[in-house]
């Protein structure tokens, strides 16, 4: 004989089915924003039929259906993809690091404008023509001066800011250490939770939405390769292990990351794009920089020495005890500015010292950089000191005096803006030219970080797009669509009033056998 109530339970199991699928509808709405949510379905499937009952077997053909009934409320998520998303993430974060890098500097350099250092240079050249129309000005050598002072504050103010870009790039290694120690730490909490949950039957997909989307922010920093394990993910950075199911296998620090370039296990990732930023882009310009100005103030350049021009005693183009008058245009090698300026004579009429050099080193320094350069005090608090000439006479007296008016240092001196210094005497191939007037070499390496720029944004233009292609097609599958989901909520609705219209037919159904059966004759 056939239950009675079955009808109410195959009715039953129908309002739950569908009130469990309208319900993880309206989750999947509300989450529609939620940054790292995938979708949810639920799993429906026909209840286990019963045989009809009998004592040995049913006589009745077939089985009797039992309703429906959930089994699982499922995650769509593809593996794959996410795999896909990780690996271009990381080229993402690295190119996108560089490219903020090299655009900092080209702020710096700031070129070209009226107050870069190609600018300031070239009045303090002119400055000196100037001063050869008139050596004995004082005004003329006070412009002299203010323009010398203004170069040197340029290159102390850019050396100043590629120090503090260099410790803001170290200071935001130390940041995503702890970003990224924080993270792992988190996974490895969520891999306890979720072994937990699932343990005990039910379905934590949640929690691991909360999971990958922390190892999708953790891939743009360094490059992880991720294993869904049954103890949860396992993380690993080239083959160093940094997560492994409920067990957190590294301490991630500053020192952590940059011995882990150094081992070759971190190859991209934002800290990658950190650390070759500071180590690499920001130091090379730094050194080019120093060079540019050691080699301004101190570099072999040759120039010729007018006939006419005395040699002070004692020094490197004349080590005998008394001057020497030169007879005629003589091509000497001197050190830069320094060693030029040491040929001259100011107006102080000093003719037995040696030469005073134009720039100076800063206290605590130990050789010329952008950073340490500095004008000579003895300059900057009088300009007589400033040599101009290359000139003496006897005077009627017998004495040995300086032709003041002479402009021969002076026209040597704002002459070497055209003249082509040695920048790499040692050949270490290390500077951007080998050979080249001081403006050649600042335009070349100023190039260069034009052109490092444009390809790092080219780059990273280009993994942008990947990882948007990537996680568009994720998107696609684990995304919430409101039409979608609107359709499915109308769907279920309809079910589920179904159902309940079915409990009530079956209610009717039973109202009659319960209260109106079996009364005749009463």
């Amino acid at each position: 004989m056939r239950s009675t109530f079955s009808g109410l339970e195959i009715a039953k199991r129908s309002l739950f089915s569908q009130q469990t699928a309208l319900q993880t509808t309206g989750h999947n709405i509300a989450n529609t924003n939620t940054k790292g949510y995938s979708r949810q379905v639920v799993n429906l499937v026909a209840s286990r039929p019963l045989e009809a009952v009998g004592m040995s077997s049913s006589a009745v053909p077939g089985q009797i259906g039992q309703g429906v009934e959930f089994s699982a409320i499922n995650r769509i998520r593809e593996r794959f993809l996410d795999s896909q998303f990780y690996n271009e993430n990381k080229n993402y974060g690295d190119w996108s690091v560089r490219q903020d890098t090299l655009e900092k500097l080209e702020t710096i350099m700031n070129e070209p404008s009226d107050t870069s250092i190609r600018t300031v240079m070239e009045k303090f050249w002119n400055s000196w023509q100037e001063l050869s129309k008139a050596p004995e000005n004082l005004t003329a050598r006070a412009v002299v001066k203010e323009n010398a002072l203004a170069l040197t504050d340029a290159f102390n103010h850019v050396s100043g800011q590629l120090s503090d870009l260099n410790s803001d790039l170290t200071e935001n290694i130390k940041v995503k250490a702890t970003q990224i120690d924080t993270m792992l730490n988190q996974i490895v909490s969520l891999n306890k939770e979720i072994r937990r949950v699932e343990g005990l039957g039910n379905d934590a997909n949640d929690l691991r939405d909360q999971r990958d989307l922390l190892a999708d922010d953790l891939s743009k920093m360094i490059n992880i390769k991720v294993t869904d394990t049954a103890n949860g993910y396992n993380i690993t950075m080239g083959n160093t292990g940094l997560v492994t199911g409920p067990t957190l296998n590294a301490n991630v620090d500053s020192d952590f990351l940059e011995d882990a370039v150094t081992s070759g296990e971190l190859t991209s990732g934002e800290v990658r794009g950190l650390i070759d930023s500071r180590d690499n882009v920001v130091a090379s310009f730094q050194k080019q920089l120093d060079t540019m100005v050691k080699t301004l103030v101190e570099g072999d350049v040759k120039v010729t020495l007018p006939a006419g021009s005395v040699l002070r005693a004692g020094t490197d183009l004349n080590p005998s005890a008394a001057p020497v008058t030169l007879s005629a245009d003589t091509e000497v090698t001197v050190k830069g500015i320094n060693g030029l300026h040491q040929l001259g004579y100011s107006l102080n009429g000093d003719i037995t010292s040696p030469g005073e050099p134009f720039f100076t080193l800063k206290d605590g320094a130990t050789e010329f950089s952008a950073a340490s350069i500095t004008v000579n005090p003895k300059i900057t608090k009088n300009v007589e000191n400033i040599a101009s000439s290359l000139r003496t006479f006897n005077d009627t007296d017998g004495t040995t005096k300086v032709v003041k008016g002479n402009n021969g240092l002076a026209l040597l001196l704002s002459g070497l803006s055209t003249k082509s210094f040695n920048f790499d005497p040692a050949n270490t191939g290390e500077t951007v030219l080998n050979g080249g007037t001081i403006d050649e070499f600042f335009r070349a390496f100023v190039g260069e970080i034009g052109v490092q720029s444009q390809e790092a944004q080219r780059q990273a233009s280009n993994q942008k797009l990947l990882v948007d292609q990537v996680d568009s097609r994720r998107q696609s599958v684990s995304g919430v669509s409101l039409d979608e989901e609107m359709a499915n909520m109308i769907k279920y609705q309809h079910a589920y009033n179904a159902a309940a219209r079915s409990m009530t037919s079956f209610d009717e159904c039973l109202d009659k056998v319960i209260n109106g059966m079996g009364v005749v004759g009463r």
